[in-house]
Formats: C-alpha cells, sequence, structure tokens
C-alpha cells in the first residue's frame, strides 16, 4: 500500500469515526489484512485483559479510554509496565477519540495530536504498513547552549578590544579554541575536575584587573614540558603537559572586562562532557567575519544531517554486516580488522564535523563487536580473540581533511583529539583501560590547501586494498556569487569558463578519484546542480566508466545548530565507482531501492532533458512576453493615467508576473507604425517617446541601439486575437499548482511571462496540473529557491501523449472549473489563493480534479506520489526523444 493510499484512508475514516471500531478501521487504513481483523475482534489474537483495550503481539498495545482520563499519565504508566516484555507492542497508544498519544517503542519517538488531526500525522504510524521510518539522530540541547555561550563571549570580548585586523581576529579565534579546549578538559579527565573554572575564580580578582596576565602564564606552562618548567609560578604546576601544537604559538591574550570574565566563568559551569565536538563548527561559524565566512561559502552540517550522508555511505553495510557476523568469532574479527583499515576523507572539512561523527560511529561500532566477543569467550571458553586485549585499532592516521581556512583547519585537528579521548573514556569504561590523554599525538591528517588546487591522492593515497570514503559539505556558491579565483578553479577543473555552481568541482574531483575502484563519495549539496542547464553541463562527465549515483535524498530544507542558519533546499548524492551496488532514494522519511537514479535524483535512466525550440509533443508554441527596453518610458501605473484626458485611446492594459499575480495592471503605449503621425501634438507621449529613444540611443548594447528607430514601441509586438495563456516566469516552490491564467486580447502581456497567443483553453488544465509541475521543478532552472518557468525546458520539453478531441474538451471544462472557482473570492490574489497554507478547500478540489482528468492522458490509474509521476514522464520523454530522432 502506498503512502497516498494510506493518507486517503486516513481521511475517509476521520470524515465518520466509529467509537467502537475505531482502532480496527485505524488498521484497516494501513492496509491491515481483514482475515487478522476478525481475529483481533474475535479475541483469539488479543492479548489484551481490560475493556477498551489491544494488545496485539510485536504490533501494538491500545487502550481506549473516556474524556476525563489523564491521557499522559496513562501512557506514561503503560511505558514502564513490566508486562510489556510478553507483548513486546511496537506502537502504544491511547485516546479518548478526542485526543491520540502514542510511542513508538523501537525509535522512542512521541507523538501528541487531535484525532481529527490524524490525517497530517499518520507517517508516525507508517511500520503497521511495513515502510520502516529512516532514524536521525536529534541535536544535543548541550551543544546548542554552549555555542550560544561562547557566541557572547566572542561579542563581549570584541566588544571590549574593539578588534579590526585580520590577524587580530585570528588570535581572538585562537584564544578561544584554547579556552575550548580547556573546558573540554576539566570536565573529561583531561585535567583535574573543574581544574580550569576554580583557577581562574580563585587566582583572579573579581574586577579582571589580572585575567589576561594569568591566562597568558596558563597557557606558556601548558606547553612546557614538566622536565623544563622552572621553580616559577609553581602554582600552575598542577596543569599538565598538553603538547600537541594547541598552545606552542604565544598570541597576545585580549583585553579582559568584568563581563567577559563572568562569562569565561559561566562558560565553565557548563557541563562540557556531554558535548560533541561537532560544536567547533558552530563556534567557528559565530567568531569567523561575515565577510570572511561569506567568501569562503561555509556552511556547517547539523548531526542528524551528517548522518543522513554517513548512514547510506558506510555505516548501514557496516551494521549490517555485524548483526550477520554475530556470535561467529572468526567474521566479527574479520570485522573488526576492516573497520580498522576504513579511510574517511573529506575535501571540504571545515572544523571537521563529518570527520568527528564518522570517527564516533566507528569506533561506537568497534566497541559493540568487542563486547560481543568478550561475551563469546565468557560463555563458550574458547575461541581466538584477536583484538579484545588491544585498545582501538582506529586510528585517527586513518581520517583525512582538506581545509582552506587556517583557523577551521586547527580547529579541525582540535576536534578531533577530543573525538578521540571521549571516544577512549568510553571504550575504557567498557574494558578497564585505553590510551593515555596525554600528550596529544595523533590528530588527523589535516591540511591547509584549496582542495581545487591540490591533487586528492596527495592528501589521501590511494594504497591496494583500500576502502576509502569521501564526504562532506563542500561550499555552494552560485556563479553570480563566485570571486575570481573560484571561477578560475571552476575554469581550470572543467577546462573552460562554465556557469556551474562551485560545488561541482568537487564532484568532479570525486569522480576522478573514484572511478575505476570500488571507493565511494557523498556530498550535502544545494539541489541546483541537479536542475536546469547545470545538468547537461555537469553530469554527462560524472556518469561514465561505471561512476553511478548509488544513493540521493532528492531535496530537504537545510539545517544546523549554528548562528544565522542557511536558507537552502539541498539535496544529498552518493557516488560509486563500482556498478554493481544498489541504489536508493530517500523520500521524506522512506527509503526506496530502486534501478538508477538519474542527474535530476530521479528513478530512471541516465537521460539528459535538453532545451528544445518547439514543443516535443507537438503543443502550440510558447514564447517570452513582451520585452520594453524603453528604461520604464512606455509604461505607466493607473495613477497617472487618472490625469490623462488626451491620448488614452493609445493607450492598452498590461500585465506581467507581478500584475497578474496580485490582479491588477499597469498601461503602456502601444502605438502602430501609421498611428505615429497622429500623436506628434500629444506632449506627454512625445516626451515618453523621446526618453525611450534618448535611453536605447545611449545604450552599449548595438541591439538597444538600434531599437532607437522606434522608440515609440516595445522591442516586442506580440498579441492575441482571442485569448492568451499566461505563465509567470518565476514561480514559488511552496506552491502545489502554476497559477496560470488565461488573458483576453485587452491586455498586453509583458516579458516577466511566458505566454501562448491565441491559445486552446485546454492548455491552461495542462499547464495548471500536479505533473506538469513535478516537471517544472525537476528540469527547471531555479532563482534561490523559486522555480524559473521557460519555454525551452519547462514547456517545450513535458511530455504529454496525444489527446482526442474529446480528451481536450474534457480537459477545457476542468480549465474552466479552476477559473470559475477563483472568481469566487474577488477579494484575494491570485498569490493568496494559491499559498500552499491558504489555498480554498473548493479551488483545492477543482485542481484535484483537473489532476485526475490531465493524469487519465497518460493512464487509467492516478498516480500514487510525485515521484511515480515523475519515473512515468522520463521514461515517455525518452521515448518521444528516441521516436523524433528516428524521423
Amino acid at each position: 500500500m502506498t503512502i497516498a493510499q494510506i493518507e486517503d484512508n486516513i481521511k475517509k475514516l476521520l470524515a465518520s469515526v466509529d467509537p467502537d471500531n475505531f482502532i480496527y478501521d485505524f488498521l484497516l487504513a494501513f492496509g491491515t489484512p481483514k482475515a487478522t481483523i476478525a481475529r483481533l475482534q474475535s479475541g483469539k489474537i488479543n492479548l489484551g485483559e481490560v475493556d477498551g483495550e489491544l494488545v496485539w503481539k510485536k504490533k501494538l498495545l491500545y487502550r481506549q479510554v473516556a474524556v476525563e482520563a489523564n491521557l499522559l499519565e496513562l501512557i506514561q504508566g503503560l511505558r514502564e509496565d513490566s508486562g510489556l516484555k510478553k507483548s513486546q507492542p511496537r506502537f502504544l497508544i491511547v485516546t479518548d477519540l478526542e485526543t491520540l498519544l502514542a510511542v513508538d517503542l523501537v525509535t522512542q519517538d512521541t507523538l501528541d495530536c487531535k484525532v481529527l488531526d490524524l490525517d497530517k500525522h499518520f507517517d508516525f504510524f507508517l511500520p503497521f504498513a511495513g515502510i520502516e521510518k529512516a532514524q536521525f539522530l536529534s541535536e544535543n540541547p548541550a551543544d546548542v547552549k554552549a555555542a550560544e555561550k561562547m557566541a557572547k563571549l566572542y561579542d563581549q570580548i570584541n566588544l571590549d578590544n574593539q578588534f579590526s585586523t585580520e590577524d587580530e581576529v585570528h588570535q581572538l579565534n585562537a584564544f578561544l579554541s584554547r579556552l575550548l579546549f580547556c573546558y573540554f578538559a576539566e570536565d573529561t579527565g583531561i585535567f583535574e575536575d573543574k581544574l580550569f573554572t576554580a583557577a581562574i575564580t580563585g587566582n583572579t580578582k573579581a574586577d579582571a584587573s589580572d585575567t589576561q596576565e594569568y591566562l597568558q602564564d596558563l597557557f606558556l606552562i601548558l606547553n612546557t614540558d614538566n622536565a623544563e618548567r622552572t621553580d616559577e609560578k609553581q602554582y600552575l604546576h598542577k596543569f599538565p603537559y598538553v603538547n600537541g601544537g594547541l598552545f606552542r604559538e604565544v598570541y597576545p591574550i585580549p583585553m579582559l572586562s568584568v563581563k567577559s570574565r563572568n562569562l569565561i566563568l559561566e562558560c565553565g559551569q557548563l557541563d562540557w562532557s556531554a558535548i560533541n565536538p561537532d560544536i567547533f563548527g558552530s563556534m567557528i561559524q559565530a567568531v569567523v567575519t561575515t565577510d570572511k565566512r561569506g567568501g569562503l561559502g561555509m556552511h556547517y552540517t547539523s548531526v542528524p544531517n551528517i548522518m543522513k550522508v554517513i548512514n547510506p555511505l558506510f555505516l548501514n553495510e557496516l551494521e549490517e554486516e555485524y548483526q550477520k557476523a554475530k556470535g561467529n568469532v572468526k567474521q566479527l574479527n574479520a570485522l573488526i580488522q576492516r573497520i580498522s583499515k576504513i579511510k574517511i576523507f573529506d575535501p571540504a572539512c571545515g572544523s571537521g564535523n563529518f570527520l568527528i561523527i564518522a570517527y564516533k560511529k566507528l569506533r561506537e561500532l568497534e566497541i559493540q563487536i568487542l563486547n560481543d566477543l568478550t561475551e563469546l569467550k565468557g560463555n563458550k571458553g574458547s575461541g581466538t580473540l584477536d583484538f579484545v586485549s588491544f585498545n582501538s585499532l582506529i586510528s585517527l592516521n586513518n581520517f583525512f581533511g582538506i581545509e582552506i581556512d587556517d583557523f577551521a583547519h586547527e580547529i579541525a585537528r582540535l576536534s578531533l583529539w577530543l573525538a578521540e579521548h571521549q571516544m577512549n573514556q568510553t571504550f575504557r569504561k567498557e574494558f578497564g583501560h585505553s590510551r593515555p590523554a596525554l600528550p596529544l599525538k595523533d590528530s588527523g591528517k589535516i591540511v591547509r590547501a584549496n582542495a581545487c588546487r591540490i591533487e586528492w591522492e596527495e592528501v589521501c593515497p590511494k594504497e591496494e586494498g583500500d576502502e576509502i570514503y569521501i564526504l562532506g559539505n563542500p561550499p555552494y556558491l552560485g556563479f553570480s556569487m563566485q570571486d575570481h579565483e573560484q571561477k578560475k578553479d571552476i575554469h581550470d577543473i572543467f577546462g573552460r569558463k562554465i556557469k556551474l555552481d562551485y560545488i561541482a568541482c568537487w564532484f568532479y574531483n570525486a569522480y576522478q578519484y573514484i572511478v575505476n575502484s570500488k571507493f565511494k563519495a557523498a556530498f550535502v549539496t544545494t539541489n541546483s546542480i541537479c536542475q536546469g542547464e547545470q545538468v547537461e553541463l555537469l553530469w554527462p562527465r560524472i556518469l561514465i566508466n561505471d561512476v553511478k549515483i548509488c544513493f540521493a535524498y532528492p531535496s530537504f530544507p537545510w539545517n544546523n545548530n549554528a548562528k544565522g542558519k542557511a536558507a537552502v533546499i539541498c539535496s544529498i548524492i552518493g557516488l560509486t565507482g563500482d556498478p554493481m551496488i544498489d541504489c536508493f532514494l530517500f523520500y521524506k522519511q522512506t527509503k526506496v531501492k530502486v534501478s538508477n537514479i538519474n542527474s535530476y535524483l530521479v528513478n530512471s535512466k541516465n537521460i539528459i532533458v535538453n532545451r528544445s525550440s518547439q514543443s516535443i509533443c507537438g503543443l502550440p508554441k510558447m514564447i517570452l512576453g513582451n520585452a520594453p527596453f524603453d528604461g520604464g518610458n512606455l509604461i505607466l501605473n493607473q495613477e497617472k493615467v487618472r490625469d490623462i484626458d488626451e491620448g488614452r485611446q493609445y493607450l492598452r492594459k498590461l500585465v506581467g508576473a507581478a500584475e497578474f499575480m496580485s490582479n491588477t495592471y499597469r498601461y503602456c503605449i502601444w502605438l502602430n507604425n501609421d498611428q505615429l503621425a497622429n500623436v506628434k501634438s500629444i506632449k506627454w507621449i512625445n516626451e515618453r517617446i523621446e526618453s525611450t529613444y534618448s535611453m536605447r540611443e545611449n545604450s552599449i548594447d548595438s541591439g538597444t541601439k538600434k531599437l532607437a528607430e522606434r522608440a515609440h514601441q516595445f522591442r516586442d509586438r506580440s498579441e492575441t486575437i482571442t485569448y492568451s495563456c499566461l505563465v509567470p516566469r518565476v514561480g514559488s516552490n511552496r506552491r502545489e499548482y502554476i497559477p496560470a491564467g488565461i488573458i483576453s486580447k485587452e491586455f498586453i502581456i509583458g516579458d516577466s511571462c511566458q505566454v501562448i497567443y491565441n491559445c486552446d483553453e485546454y492548455l491552461l488544465s495542462i499547464i495548471s496540473s500536479k505533473i506538469h509541475l513535478c516537471w517544472v521543478k525537476s528540469v527547471s532552472g531555479y532563482l534561490k529557491n523559486d522555480y524559473r518557468y521557460s519555454s525551452v525546458l519547462s514547456y517545450n520539453t513535458f511530455p504529454f501523449p496525444k489527446i482526442s478531441k474529446e480528451k481536450e474538451k474534457e480537459l477545457e471544462e476542468c480549465a474552466y472549473q479552476i477559473l470559475e472557482t477563483r472568481e469566487r473570492y474577488p477579494e484575494k490574489t491570485l498569490a493568496q489563493l494559491y499559498d500552499p497554507d491558504k489555498m480554498p478547500d473548493d479551488l483545492r478540489e477543482a485542481h484535484r480534479l483537473n489532476d485526475l482528468a490531465v493524469e487519465s492522458c497518460y493512464r487509467a490509474k492516478p498516480f500514487d506520489s510525485d515521484e511515480e509521476r515523475l519515473e512515468h514522464l522520463f521514461k515517455l520523454y525518452e521515448k518521444m526523444i528516441a521516436a523524433e530522432k528516428k524521423k
């Protein structure tokens, strides 16, 4: 059963709730067999012992109670009930048929909603239909709190010092990184418990007059070996020698006020042992200067989004292998051997977030395996446990990175070391021993360089038998945002000037690294490289020589725990050089195995949708609206026209996308050549014509300059005899339908729209359909998060089957129904009507019926999802292009 069918079933259920059979109807909605429902109703497989209770082993514990019952207290009691071990339900559900509370005992997710809102939350129960929810980690609140606190400290120190130069900012960043280390050290057993915070509290004055000097002395001691320390400042000798280069450079300590000293102490009160080292990424974004951050295109990825990369790239496979190896000493030992040799490489590592999380996950899996081996030895008293007596075999020497920013580069090295220390502590708790904390040693092989100008193999060498995974979140940077050096990087990598997002460099370099191997790579990226003209420019260079996309998240909103979250829609794309690997697409909370993933991240063959000068399926011609090239002189707003008496007959109503969406219009001077003599005496018209002439004549563009010869006219002169179909050239990605329209001949249409002149009304039905918007969003270019509707990519490439006159009539009726429904709301603009959160129910219903009619042109059975629509469209596109080539 598909998700769309489940949603439809839930809506039908909610339309008429039967109190006596609610839970049975609910289970039926998810595809539970009727025979199973009958057995539950008869009590044959119902283990419940209380009235109103249904207990279905390994599936469900459901209890329906009176309205006055305390649902929260009830479900909490059920969670703590030892009797659950007998029935082992996946879900706990309690309801009074007004409110419903539920717990997923596998994921520990919870739900609290109104029963009548279940159609908005049905995905919580998808496991009933055999659709497992993808698991993502939630953010650690301690990370966010610490990042915010340290950002306040940074702001205060900046206020105290008024830094201006790059060196001064770098010194401040180094100071903060050293503070961060001290906080971690005093909470994780590297220093004595709270040693650093207590030392600041007890050894410096409350007025902060000596805090600067104290910290300068302390940082010098932390960089001095015990054997080299003198008898001076004995009170600092309780601090151990750190080494590792963290305190090697002597930087001046910034001026510290009472407020900044207090913030240093407040930060020390946090429990830094509960904080993940990936906080350093958020910290850098909080402290580096704005222009520097924007120039480097720096983004810091949250742990949940990092796991979206790591899980399908390698971790899921390792965990599956671990499950298969359980109970087998030889296989478990072999798996540890494999894990210990895996290389992880982030060629845009920033502060090391991806490397840190990958390292921790591998260490956690290693600990699980070692625990199993220890248990096997204890139970069986035999077996060779090759690795139990050793420390972890996973070395930071197998973690590689490239980072262009010097401070981020240093923080990445420090972060990796802190992650190693945390995992060593976990290892010690499990097995009673681990590597010593100090002095610092390995910090990962992080190279400071431009990843577009260094050979990746120099950083992460490839050797016989290697298992290498490349991953990360490189800088996105659209073409217009790139500076000269970044454009040069693209030119050097692709061999010519080419309009690609900067991240394309990483995808191409990854292709070159993994080709002819079984290595894999995966990056977080803006989805723009899988849309519009960038597809044709980039992907034919990558999806060759057995390299393919092995998994992808087509699009999701990018978020992190850093200050100033980036407002972008992202994709995650995984590449492999092994053609035998299975392919998976991740849609929201589902994972689907597919035969192939193409450049548009659709389950289809590797097809490139090329620009077309005419419709591939014979639809009427669409062209750009009328471009004025007039400097605004031939266009008037309604207010100016009110005061005009003479010459009004030479004005036409003008509508562009903005006017169309807001139910208004402007005016434009619209003259034929033979009317020019008639307006010579009309002063205001001639003044505007002369201004247009001057603007065009002074243009450096030869085409515009030539237009000065007819300064009384727009550059374009298209108009309709009957009706026009208008489509705004830019549309919100949030909308569920394209708000196209039918415009009468009294209007001139501007160039912010695409237009079909003298059109048949059934075309509005096609353009307004969900299936057409699916195609547009997939193959068109984008302006930020808004799709750009063009004739050559959006309309002319759209695959639509030949239909009969009777079918055209049916679609025409649907188009009229949409238009008539809009007219019921004269007080609302089209922008308001097509806001997905405010769209009137009858307009949504008119579009639903239109969708059914349009989709019936493709096949008898309606499509269940956008993914299914796109798969069908790409197959049809392939057939149409193949047929065209044969002509």
